[in-house]
């Protein structure tokens, strides 16, 4: 299919100004997805949990390339989730959902999802490799362990490292977050072209920059509480973020 129906698509998709508290209720709906619809949400969460245990066994011992490897899975997140926007907007037209809701969306008609899974798989390799590059190259010791990059990373006195790191993540995934925080939803809900979907993602956030702020922050930390809660909290964390998000489609793009 052609990258939009028009050049102009994206100028054409109406964004909404939402207030500040509004991610918060976006988390109820999430929250309350989950709880209509369970299995397929308890799948995804159990499945991001194993991967999280398997990158774990991986690299258990190189908590340089860790760091980047759990980071770098948060900005390929929303293609993950991409199943669960398809039971929540099951649910929200009143129809049936389950397991096989969330499987259909992964086999879309065309290669628009495809397509925008593969750049958002290079900017989290992207950033693995260079969080692992900056922290070997600048690091004063091996960084083997949590502990170890507390002590090294984080705690180091006179070292601008963990700031240069944080730094250069957030560089990194602002643009990720501000392309993707609506463009899959839209790109599963509407017959449109990569480009339209990043567009208007971009206006989203530009029309709603607090709020988008408050959602990327509750996004990362709930996230973070998940994983230091030893991955259990990611099965229920995960499928509920990803419900939140088909709702922040809902209410940040017009239909």
């Amino acid at each position: 299919m052609p990258e939009s129906r028009s050049t102009d698509d994206w100028r054409r998709i109406d964004v909404r100004v939402v207030p500040l508290p509004r991610p918060f209720h976006w988390l109820a709906l999430g929250a309350k997805d989950l709880w209509r619809c369970p299995l397929p949400g308890l799948v995804h969460g159990f499945a991001s949990a194993a991967f999280g245990a398997l990158l774990i066994t991986i690299f258990g011992q190189r908590f340089w390339l860790l760091a980047g490897a759990f980071s770098g899975f948060l900005i390929v997140a929303p293609l993950v989730a991409t199943g669960l926007y398809a039971v929540s907007s099951a649910l929200q037209g009143g129809g049936r959902a389950g397991l096989a809701t969330a499987l259909q969306a992964w086999r879309p008609k065309n290669s628009r999802l495809v397509l925008f899974g593969l750049l958002l798989a290079l900017a989290g390799t992207g950033w693995v490799l260079t969080s692992a590059g900056l922290i070997t190259r600048f690091a004063p010791a091996p960084v083997t362990d949590p502990v170890a990059f507390l002590r090294v990373v984080v705690l180091a006195p006179d070292s601008w490292l963990f700031e240069a790191w944080l730094l250069l993540g957030g560089v990194l995934a602002a643009p990720v977050f501000a392309s993707s925080v609506v463009a899959i939803p839209l790109l599963l809900d509407r017959p449109l072209g990569v480009r339209t979907a990043v567009f208007t993602s971009w206006r989203v956030v530009m029309a709603n920059p607090v709020t988008m702020a408050l959602w990327a922050l509750l996004i990362m930390g709930l996230s973070v509480l998940g994983i230091l809660s030893g991955l259990l909290g990611l099965i229920v964390i995960v499928p509920v973020l990803a419900h939140a998000s088909w709702h922040a489609y809902q209410d940040l793009v017009a239909p």
